[in-house]
């Protein structure tokens, strides 16, 4: 049952799929029509899920459940990845870009790998006022609160002297 994401709970369980380029438009269109058709029909034993979904930035794919409405079960979830395994397929990009952190600066996404981040901050491609994108966060009240961030502000901070 798909509902819209401006409508989730704050406690609603939340996924983040990062795209390792910016999608075009007609590839937006693709992943929201078929997340859509998806998130319409995703069950968890039998029974609906309450979801939803957000693309951001044309990069990023936010799906959420809200489990006070069904539980989520490891079949449902396993179900999900395999739409995001089709998107990718069909569109020939990765979705599971998770060894690259991305930064939001003069309105540009930029993706580094974990292993670059030291010398970004050295070099001042990143500072601590540079934004990133955690996508480690777990449900939509700290999707809201803090998804996007100043480095100086997360984990990223070590890298700065």
């Amino acid at each position: 049952m798909l509902i819209p994401f401006e409508e989730m709970p704050d406690n609603a369980r939340l996924w983040i799929y990062q795209a390792e380029r910016n999608l075009k438009t007609e590839e937006v269109r693709f992943v929201e029509e078929n997340t859509k058709t998806f998130l319409n029909q995703w069950q968890a034993h039998g029974q609906d899920l309450k979801a939803s979904f957000s693309v951001e930035y044309d990069q990023f794919l936010i799906i959420s459940v809200d489990e006070s409405f069904s539980q989520a079960s490891g079949c449902s979830i396993d179900a999900s990845v395999h739409l995001i395994k089709a998107l990718e397929n069909e569109l020939k990009i990765s979705f599971m870009t998770t060894s690259q952190v991305a930064f939001l600066k003069d309105e540009q996404i930029n993706l580094y790998p974990f292993n670059q981040l030291k010398a970004q901050a050295e070099g001042q491609v990143i500072t601590p006022e540079t934004l990133v994108f955690d996508n480690t966060v777990q449900n939509v009240a700290q999707f809201r609160e803090g998804w996007l961030k100043e480095s100086g502000k997360t984990w990223v901070k070590r890298y700065f002297s």
